[in-house]
């Protein structure tokens, strides 16, 4: 318990930090800086540790992720950890295509019913095999440890639940996020409230997003050519964050 108090309480300290700096998304941010920063963990001395090099092996990466670690400068480090964790796939990938080599009366267990095994249905033990991820397992759980904050907060701080009020709101996976936590850790009028508030603050951001969207095309109309862009010119940008989360950049007119 003492150790969960702990953690708690040094999650407040990004949680508030995110708020206090602004934006279209809070949490966005916050998902961001870790992913940097886990980025940089798995390439540095930690892959060498044996629980995380055995946790890797079994989980890898998915392309995004890849695609995040290629871009850094440290191709040994990720040749390394890309090693050990390709050799340990291609024995599970001989051993699900020498089962399915083997299998008989997989189609006959199908059209019963029966659920296929690995040797049944290799193609899908195969993209089992790759498709999970061991640093958005850990952004995830960092997530939602910043949704429990946030939530706590809200309804513990008077200060932060006017910061809330206040912000520009969430892209709609955190808000999914936050109200998956909320119904999780609230009941009764306390999760009532907390969904209102959600609703007002994400219901009048949306709106101010999509007025300023709608202001950016409409500037490409050449009567509207000297007119003030506003705050406009990165709106492409910040709608299709605000829908999707954090997935573009540099998108002023």
């Amino acid at each position: 318990m003492e150790e969960a108090v702990m953690r708690y309480q040094l999650d407040t300290i990004p949680v508030w930090d995110a708020y206090k700096a602004g934006g279209e998304c809070p949490l966005c941010a916050l998902r961001q800086q870790n992913e940097a920063m886990y980025v940089d963990s798995f390439l540095g001395a930690s892959v060498m540790e044996p629980d995380t090099r055995v946790e890797v092996n079994e989980k890898g990466f998915c392309p995004e992720h890849f695609r995040q670690m290629f871009a850094q400068k440290n191709r040994l480090g990720l040749a390394l950890i890309t090693h050990t964790y390709m050799k340990d796939v291609i024995a599970s990938v001989d051993a699900i295509l020498e089962g399915a080599a083997e299998a008989e009366g997989g189609g006959l267990l199908r059209r019963l019913g029966g659920k296929p095994s690995a040797k049944e249905n290799p193609g899908a033990a195969v993209r089992a095999r790759t498709g999970k991820c061991v640093l958005c397992e850990r952004l995830d759980y960092t997530m939602r440890r910043y949704a429990y904050t946030l939530v706590h907060l809200f309804t513990h701080d008077r200060e932060f639940q006017r910061a809330f009020l206040d912000s520009q709101g969430l892209c709609l996976q955190d808000t999914a996020l936050v109200l998956d936590m909320a119904g999780e850790m609230l009941s009764g009028r306390e999760r009532t409230a907390f969904f209102r508030a959600v609703r007002d603050v994400q219901q009048k951001n949306l709106e101010r997003v999509e007025k300023e969207l709608e202001w950016f095309t409409l500037k490409f109309d050449y009567r509207n050519q000297d007119k003030p862009w506003g705050n406009s010119r990165d709106a492409l940008e910040r709608a299709i964050n605000k829908l999707q989360g954090a997935c573009v950049h540099g998108g002023e007119a």
